[in-house]
């Protein structure tokens, strides 16, 4: 029997935020199914649509379509739940507009009754890139009332299409260019969500700069002139920046104050090979990286001042070693990168206590993976319908969604949680 059940504020929590939650019990490898009710008022369609199918792209829930059940709207009457139990729905979402916020009630179909209501706020303007905002923030904490995991619907993509820094929600709305240069490279998110930096060519090399979301400011904070500076990212508490500088004796990985700027910390030696695309263990410790100082591109993870570097990944795949463009998941167990199989890459992750690998993709050439905040969907570059276009995979159940379809999207960065951003 499906039931509504307290859980531990601690158990699954991604999001860092305390107090009791509800969950549900389910067979394992089920989802628990979730109607999302008819909402009256201004934008009530689209809003119950959006809430749909934000729950549906999370992979956790499976949502019933109750567009047949005759069923009074946004809280007129008590939900007749022998229909929806009769369905197979464990809970029901019902949402009530007002001017400025939404009531969004989640009800338990076997118990009866209201499980757990809050009122969110809700911008003016139906439809805008706030609103739609605003209705992802509802839409993951829905989930995270359901399942115990907050969904990321409330979350951006960065990517570059010809040469120019692209950002998508992470349904694939509101797609829209953020610089004007055409020579832009290796986006990535600050942890506020406000700011990022990219890898720009100038007139003295390429430069990282750093750039402001709102006001739309930026400055360089490299501090090495000329050459190569490139696969910028931030530490998860956003003071530092690291990144890779090359010239003629090889390139190796650098840390800068991420907005100051200034003298460069070296972090790699790698004695004329190349070290590029690091990113942070969730902790800030440590490092993973991508190094040819085995004769070929490998993974190896380091301390953040470049002490007790290992190699991460030693294993024989295909014809070709080839790994590289790692990403640290967010719970620290697992890293995600790209791996050469029969001349095309492959995403893989490897499990960090047991060093045990899983291959996510097999269709066409796969690239450049970065992992939501939830730990589970990655999303990444792929040639399967014949022009690079990112897609959305679910790790667990290797579900893919098509997430651009412009030409010539790639080098994709997931943020963090996005709460009313810019």
């Amino acid at each position: 029997m499906l039931a509504f059940v307290a859980v531990s504020a601690n158990a699954q929590d991604t999001t860092g935020q305390r107090g009791v939650r509800i969950g549900l019990t389910y067979s394992p490898g089920t989802k628990p199914g979730v109607v999302v009710l008819p909402v009256s008022g201004v934008g009530g369609d689209s809003l119950q649509a959006i809430i749909a199918r934000d729950l549906d792209f999370g992979d956790r829930i499976e949502v019933i379509d109750g567009s047949q059940v005759q069923q009074p709207a946004s809280g007129a009457a008590t939900p007749s739940y022998a229909i929806w139990k009769s369905m197979g729905a464990a809970a029901l979402v019902q949402v009530t507009l007002t001017p400025s916020f939404a009531r969004v009630a989640v009800h338990d179909v076997t118990a009866k009754k209201v499980a757990q209501s809050r009122d969110f706020p809700l911008a003016a303007d139906v439809g805008s890139a706030s609103w739609r905002m605003d209705v992802h923030g509802i839409s993951d904490e829905v989930e995270r009332w359901v399942t115990g995991v907050r969904g990321v619907a409330g979350t951006r993509i960065l990517y570059v299409r010809g040469g120019r820094v692209y950002v998508v929600d992470s349904d694939g709305f509101g797609e829209h260019a953020i610089t004007s240069s055409g020579t832009a490279m290796a986006p990535a998110w600050h942890p506020d969500g406000h700011h990022i930096a990219y890898s720009v060519l100038g007139s003295n090399g390429w430069n990282i700069e750093v750039l402001d979301l709102a006001n739309r400011g930026s400055r360089a904070v490299t501090a090495t002139s000329g050459g190569l500076n490139t696969t910028p990212a931030f530490s998860p508490d956003g003071q530092w920046l690291v990144y890779a500088h090359g010239g003629e004796n090889g390139t190796d990985i650098y840390a800068v104050p991420a907005f100051t700027g200034g003298a460069a910390r070296r972090v790699t030696l790698g004695r004329g090979t190349d070290n590029v695309s690091p990113t942070f263990s969730p902790d800030g410790r440590r490092i993973a990286f991508t190094s040819g100082r085995s004769g070929h591109p490998e993974v190896y993870t380091a301390d953040f001042d470049g002490a007790n570097m290992e190699l991460l990944t030693p294993f024989n795949f295909g014809d070709q070693n080839y790994r590289s463009n790692p990403d640290w998941s967010p719970d620290g167990r697992s890293i995600v990168f790209q791996s050469q199989l029969d001349g095309l890459f492959q995403i893989m992750t490897i499990n960090l206590r047991d060093r045990s690998i899983k291959q996510l993709t097999s269709e066409g050439a796969n690239e450049d993976p970065s992992w939501a905040p939830d730990g589970r969907h990655v999303v990444f570059t792929s040639s399967r319908t014949g022009v690079k276009q990112l897609f959305v995979l679910d790790t667990e159940s290797g579900r893919a969604r098509q997430l651009t379809h412009g030409s010539g999207s790639r080098l994709s960065a997931w943020s963090r949680y996005l709460d009313r951003a810019p």
